[in-house]
């Protein structure tokens, strides 16, 4: 249990069943709501219908933001170290009225060398985050405008983290309703926004729905983290892009791309690459359509 816990309000937003094969589950999720405690309160706010991830999250978060100043937000497939909510907290007092920073975020890729201690990327992501109603103002949700943003302002590269990850692939598949994601919306947002995050560099999250379990998840491991057991320090932290965090993090999210597939997303733009797979997929057969793609996609899945 996190310290501050009886310190905090908490408030959960339960969907109604996707379909009537989804119902006992639903039922079973919302009677163990209903014996929660160790918060200072507890509000459960069963919705009337299945939201679906992105409508949920903007809608909560949205609402919140009206009545309050400052939001931490857990998805239900989220374990949080003890030192979770004492960070949470601290970070959103400390950098509550600076404007380079949008958000304090909980989750830290598994890297293979030390991070900072804590340390800020530009954009914002999504397991395990807070922010503030001045920073939630932001978010838009019209994904076509920010793709068309990103791209008019030559930014492709850097949300792609110069190309180590598809992110405005996952853009474009939101605009075109391959994936119902928020997240990749509120990442575009913040980066256009020209605004920071502030990441830790121990995890203080754990995401466990990439056990197959998670409806907009696959099966893997490699997200996953060590929780920290110890508390991160705010000390001396410069609050500008971190070049090591940025690196580490473009590092990882390059495993599994061989080496034509790295040096291809580092050599082309995303405009390029987009355009080769629209031939490879409309021009070419389907076995060689299948092999420039899997070089072009690297290591999207």
């Amino acid at each position: 249990m996190n310290p501050l816990a009886g310190e905090s309000d908490l408030l959960v937003y339960s969907d109604a069943a996707r379909n009537p094969a989804k119902q006992a589950a639903v039922d079973e999720v919302r009677s163990y709501l209903k014996t929660i405690t160790g918060f200072r309160s507890v509000t459960v706010k069963h919705r009337p219908e299945n939201y679906g991830l992105a409508k949920s999250i903007i809608q909560g978060v949205t609402e919140v933001m009206a009545e309050k100043q400052r939001i931490i937000v857990l998805e239900d497939d989220m374990l949080t170290s003890p030192h979770f909510l004492t960070y949470m907290n601290e970070a959103l007092d400390k950098y509550a009225d600076d404007n380079r920073v949008v958000s304090i975020h909980g989750y830290a890729y598994p890297v293979n060398q030390l991070l900072p201690e804590s340390f800020f990327l530009p954009g914002a992501d999504c397991w395990g985050w807070g922010t503030w109603r001045r920073g939630w103002k932001h978010f838009n949700p019209d994904g076509r405008y920010l793709f068309d943003s990103l791209r008019r302002r030559k930014l492709m590269r850097t949300f792609d983290f110069n190309g180590a990850y598809p992110f405005s692939e996952m853009l474009e598949d939101q605009i075109d309703g391959r994936n119902d994601s928020w997240a990749i919306r509120w990442y575009a947002s913040a980066l256009l926004a020209d605004k920071l995050t502030l990441y830790p560099g121990r995890s203080l999250v754990c995401n466990i729905g990439h056990d197959g379990s998670g409806t907009h998840c696959g099966t893997t491991t490699i997200m996953d983290t060590v929780l920290s057991a110890t508390p991160i320090s705010l000390a001396n932290i410069a609050v500008e892009p971190s070049l090591e965090g940025w690196q580490a993090f473009a590092r990882f999210l390059r495993q599994g791309q061989s080496g034509p597939q790295r040096l291809v997303r580092r050599i082309l733009s995303p405009d390029q690459l987009r355009s080769i797979r629209a031939l490879a997929r409309d021009w070419t057969p389907p076995a060689m359509s299948r092999w420039i793609r899997s070089i072009v996609d690297g290591n999207k899945g």
